[in-house]
């Protein structure tokens, strides 16, 4: 097991590597994504323009050597625009399925508010079970789906919020902010010169990984021990965002199963075959952060979602 578990670890490290050879700064960001990845789960990003969510998707998928599809948003985007359609085939007499966007291994949803709720929903199913379903047949996607999606929380007009069930299939939420002085002036260093390449594969980006070495990671996942303290944590901190008088409605049991499996990956890429309540505790703000309705006091209070998940990890006692 410990000999996966480095095999695991050493595979994670390449693909930060190759992800930094395109992406400047975002190393909490990546880490977070290979544990949605490990975990079988999708990211949401929220973030102002230009900082970089879009790039790093592409460069990530790259690195994983994952097939990347791309779907811009808009308000006029359609179901079949994602999703695909049974188009008829005047030469055979039969209809034949135009796939969709949605098809491929990992999926950015670009600007995923900028769409009606209808549009929003047709990825419900594909999110939760992986498959779609199109004129009453069932189609099943890449065994390693997932969705980056990414939001503007700047700009107000002409955007959709996100339903509660379509937050709840996310496993983390990331806010991706401004770079620090010593990236930004990298990134202008090295992105400065219009001669300079603007896909992954132009900066060096190579795949160093495979659908069967994933497929082998993941499955290690399955040896990381979870003891029952720390079960038992989980779903404390989970339940807590349920009793607090700060909030209108808490977590799903859904966020607590996922917190314990982000926990499993978390652990598996650092080397260990048994999670520790760091592993909880460093990933409860991203799993918790947009399950969460604030109270209307809590909002003219000021209150902000990462600051109730920071006093509730503090409230909650974790097993020694």
């Amino acid at each position: 097991m410990t000999e996966q578990l480095d095999t695991v670890r050493a595979l994670a490290d390449a693909i930060r590597a190759e992800v930094g050879k395109a992406v400047i700064g975002q190393v909490e960001t990546v880490d977070h994504l290979l544990i949605a990845l490990m975990a079988g789960g999708h990211v949401l990003l929220e973030g102002p323009p230009g900082t970089a969510k879009t790039f790093l998707a592409q460069s990530f998928a790259t690195a994983v050597g994952l097939d990347f599809g791309r779907i811009q948003f808009t308000p006029d985007l359609m179901p079949g625009d994602i999703l695909g359609s049974n188009l008829f085939n005047f030469q055979t007499s039969q209809f034949t399925l135009t796939r969709g966007p949605i098809f491929h291994d990992l999926v950015l949803a670009d600007e995923i508010n900028r769409t009606p709720p209808k549009t929003q929903a047709a990825l419900l199913e594909a999110m939760q079970e992986r498959r779609v379903t199109l004129d009453g047949a069932v189609h099943h996607l890449p065994p390693h789906f997932m969705v980056v999606a990414t939001q503007n929380p700047i700009e107000s007009q002409g955007v959709y919020p996100l339903p509660e069930a379509q937050l709840d299939r996310f496993l983390f939420k990331l806010l991706v902010d401004y770079p620090s002085i010593e990236e930004e002036t990298r990134i202008v260093a090295r992105y400065g010169d219009k001669r300079t390449g603007r896909h992954p594969a132009d900066l060096g980006v190579t795949a160093v990984c495979d659908a069967a070495r994933l497929a082998e990671a993941q499955a290690a996942l399955g040896a990381v021990m979870l003891a029952d303290p720390l079960v038992d944590y989980i779903v404390q901190l989970v339940r807590g965002t349920r009793d607090s008088a700060d909030l209108v409605a808490g977590a799903s049991p859904r966020a607590a199963v996922l917190l314990a499996s982000a926990a499993r990956a978390r652990a598996a890429l650092a080397g260990r075959d048994y999670v520790i309540p760091d592993d909880a505790k460093a990933l409860a703000t991203a799993v918790l952060r947009h399950r969460m309705v604030l109270s209307p006091a809590a909002e003219i209070d000021g209150r902000q979602a990462e600051a109730i998940v920071a006093d509730l990890v503090q409230r909650t006692e974790a097993p020694r």
